[in-house]
């Protein structure tokens, strides 16, 4: 629905506010009559502080005009004469209104249709119940934007008053001089004889005495002229400083949280032109205030008149110096940040920005940024200012950069794409505190001046918080120190402390982002996954999500004890899933064909029900990376019992050899997938395709896995003599009765806890190679004389 529609619907503060927006400047008429052609220009592709685009400003100027005048001419009847005069006189109007300055009137409609939108919206959420949530990131904007039109305003107010007072104090030295000039007569007159000089004295007399009033009268004007002057200033600087917080303070540093949290596998931080473009708006505003302060002391030392002023336009002047510095400082940031685990002798990138350097001109002279790594501890010192004697905790080579300007997109980046941490200095570690537990962070300095080296900056930045490593083996426990910290830093700490405990759900959050961005996949943790962990994180066995809602998971649960009975921790455990199904179980994953989070006796439970060939896939408990298949079948050595058995966990060395899809092709008594589906509807399309046939006379071996237990002569497709590489099965025997109990056994694979030993069997990745070496014929089919 047209904007002119919905905004002729408002009612109340709304309607007068939209009333308000008319005038002389631009008649209410126009707006309704031009309705259509007005909301359909693209009035906000014209940069209004781009002179160069006057010239687009004044054809929609001329198309407005033309606009009215076709208007009018079709207006027929005794109102349509009247009305017709009325849009011929506003076409005139706006014409010598906005002929010398066209852009002015781009400004004023884009601020009408700002406003009007904005109203409308207002009324829109009021009246539809949780409208204003859906839309408040747009109200907000809409607020900022308009918080700038009013600076605008406002500095433009300044700007004119400025001009006032100094064409006023410019008049007032003029009349001062003829004063001085009067005197200089009266003191010449001794000179003259006496009749001259009662002839002369008393005209000059009276014209000194009405000069000096005059100036009396007007000192206290300007005295006041330049008392509200400031008092605009001072207002203009509030609104300003307000707007700068909310820029500076709110936006940029969610940008920055929603940046951290994207090392956690959040979503994407988003972009920094919306951000960069109101902070160049800022360092607009602030410049020209800044340089109307300075030209109002200027005219104060010119024209020095007793007052209050002098001490005012001091404390402006420190306030608008505090407010840019405060601006240039808080932007200058790191767009990319450096990896969060950093591994020495290992290249690594960088970049940092400086939102307001196009603006302000920094390009001009391009600064240097210089990188090195600190300590907390340094970081610590750095931000209370202590001296800190330029400490580094490291040497980074290539850690120096020079600023370049992208005139495409205005922006003012230095791009770090080779630097390398050559060594590292670490400190006293704290208590039961690891390596992996000690975080550090790359510096970024630069120094520069702006406006003529009026104003000098030494701008310095902070990367969010780094753990170097020597080795690949430190990844899994440095990225815990990373997710615990980007999970759970509040805006502001000082570096880098971080809660050591949590509630149980935020760190189901937290963990739940990672493996959605590890599998790439909409598919999270569901609540039964979350349960499942929280009983492996608390050794709990209870299935009751609210019972977990209030429950706490300190740093030390979560990597530094082991879990009970086991030689790794909740993360390691965690981590080792993610890795497994990231690099090779993804599809699967996000097909759902694994359900992953269940325990042995849970899928016991489950496969009891189902008949025999039901399998599922399950992580081990056991095994850091590993995956395991259950199933349900008869005993061999049992007639009518039916049991639940547990290949030994599969690991990546495994599926690096054979996939998952293709193992459980081979395995022929693994019929559906839990609850119901057949196995190859779910894995054929994974599977991998038939050998081709003999090539210059040999053929290529096949490997394949058997459990032999449940080897059967269907197995054998090709040749009655083919022998297969196996692959132990563990089998995890339970009576459809009593479930955990496990029927004795004789056979030799089988150890302690009833499962097939994978050393005492042939195992596919330890023997491949060497099978392959000595060839057997009753491992070839058909095989050839080589």
């Amino acid at each position: 629905m047209a904007v002119w529609i919905q905004a002729q619907q408002l009612q109340g503060e709304a309607l007068h506010q939209m009333q308000s927006l008319y005038g002389h400047h631009f008649p209410i008429e126009v707006r309704h009559y031009l309705s259509q052609w007005i909301e359909s220009q693209t009035w906000d592709s014209i940069d209004l502080e781009n002179p160069q685009e006057e010239f687009r400003a004044k054809r929609l100027l001329e198309s407005l005009v033309q606009e009215l005048q076709n208007k009018a001419e079709h207006q027929v009847g005794e109102d349509g004469f009247l009305l017709k005069i009325k849009l011929g006189h506003y076409a005139s109007q706006l014409k010598s209104t906005y002929d010398r300055c066209p852009l002015e009137l781009v400004r004023c409609i884009k601020h009408i249709l700002y406003t009007e939108q904005r109203l409308v919206r207002e009324a829109t959420d009021s009246s539809s119940p949780g409208g204003g949530l859906l839309d408040s990131m747009s109200q907000k904007h809409l607020q900022i934007n308009q918080s700038f039109e009013e600076l605008r305003m406002m500095t433009q107010d300044t700007e004119n008053d400025l001009r006032k007072l100094q064409h006023n104090q410019e008049y007032f030295i003029i009349q001062y001089q003829e004063s001085l000039r009067i005197q200089a007569q009266l003191s010449s007159l001794t000179t003259l004889p006496p009749a001259d000089r009662l002839l002369r004295e008393p005209a000059l007399q009276t014209k000194r005495a009405t000069v000096e009033a005059w100036l009396t009268r007007e000192a206290n004007t300007l005295q006041k002229y330049r008392l509200d002057l400031a008092e605009k200033h001072q207002k203009t600087l509030q609104l300003l400083h307000k707007q700068q917080t909310i820029i500076l303070d709110d936006e940029l540093i969610q940008w920055k949280r929603r940046q951290q949290l994207s090392g956690n596998g959040g979503p994407p931080e988003g972009g920094l032109d919306v951000v960069q473009s109101w902070c160049e708006k800022l360092a607009e505003i602030n410049w020209q205030n800044r340089q109307q302060i300075r030209r109002a002391e200027h005219l104060r030392q010119q024209l020095p008149i007793p007052g209050p002023i002098e001490e005012l336009l001091t404390d402006l002047n420190k306030q608008i110096t505090d407010i840019i510095s405060a601006l240039v400082t808080s932007t200058f940031i790191i767009e990319k940040q450096p990896p969060q685990v950093l591994k020495t002798q290992t290249k690594f990138a960088a970049t940092v920005r400086l939102l307001v350097g196009g603006k302000l001109n920094v390009h001009m002279n391009p600064p240097q940024v210089k990188a090195t790594i600190i300590s907390e501890q340094q970081a610590k010192a750095l931000l209370k200012k202590e001296n800190t004697r330029n400490d580094s905790s490291g040497e980074i080579l290539n850690n120096n950069c020079v600023m370049e300007y992208h005139q495409a997109t205005g922006t003012l980046s230095a791009h770090f794409r080779n630097m390398s941490l050559k060594r590292i200095k670490r400190s006293d570690r704290r208590g039961a505190e690891s390596v992996t537990e000690e975080k550090f962070t790359i510096l970024f300095e630069s120094q520069f001046s702006v406006g003529g080296n009026e104003l000098m900056f030494q701008v310095k930045t902070l990367s969010l918080p780094v753990v170097v490593i020597v080795h690949g083996s430190q990844d899994n426990n440095a990225t815990a120190t990373v997710l615990w910290d980007n999970a759970f830093a509040e805006p502001g700490r000082v570096p880098f402390s971080v809660p050591d405990k949590v509630l149980w759900p935020q760190l189901c959050e937290a963990l739940n982002m990672k493996f959605k961005a590890e599998m790439q996949s909409s598919r999270g943790l569901s609540e039964e996954n979350l349960v499942f962990l929280a009983q492996k994180a608390f050794s709990s066995s209870s299935i009751n999500p609210e019972e977990y809602r209030s429950m706490t998971m300190t740093w030390s649960q979560f990597n530094r004890e082991s879990l009970p009975g086991r030689n790794f921790t909740f993360w390691q455990w965690f981590d080792g899933v993610m890795e497994l199904t990231k690099k090779h179980l993804k599809p699967h994953w996000n097909d759902g064909a694994i359900l992953g989070f269940v325990n042995k006796q849970q899928a016991q439970d489950m496969l009891m029900s189902k008949p025999n060939g039901t399998f599922l896939l399950r992580f081990s408990d056991s095994e850091i990376g590993g995956i395991t298949i259950a199933w349900v079948a008869e005993n061999p050595n049992k007639a009518g019992e039916r049991l639940v058995w547990n290949l030994m966990p599969y690991t990546t060395k495994d599926f690096s050899i054979r996939s998952l899809a293709d193992r459980i092709s081979d395995l022929n008594h693994l019929l559906f997938l839990y609850p119901d589906r057949p196995k190859d509807e779910v894995f054929s399309k994974y599977y991998t395709p038939p050998l081709s046939k003999a090539v210059d006379g040999y053929v290529k071996p096949q490997i394949k896995q058997v459990v032999p237990e449940f080897a059967t002569a269907s197995s054998d497709s090709a040749s009655g003599n083919q022998t297969y590489m196996d692959h132990a099965s563990s089998p995890a025997v339970s009576h459809s009765h009593t479930y955990g109990m496990y029927p004795p056994s004789a056979d030799s694979m089988l150890d302690g806890d009833g499962d097939f030993d994978l050393d005492d069997t042939m195992d596919v990745a330890r023997h491949v190679e060497e099978l392959l070496r000595r060839p057997m014929e009753s491992q070839w089919i058909g095989s050839n004389q080589s």
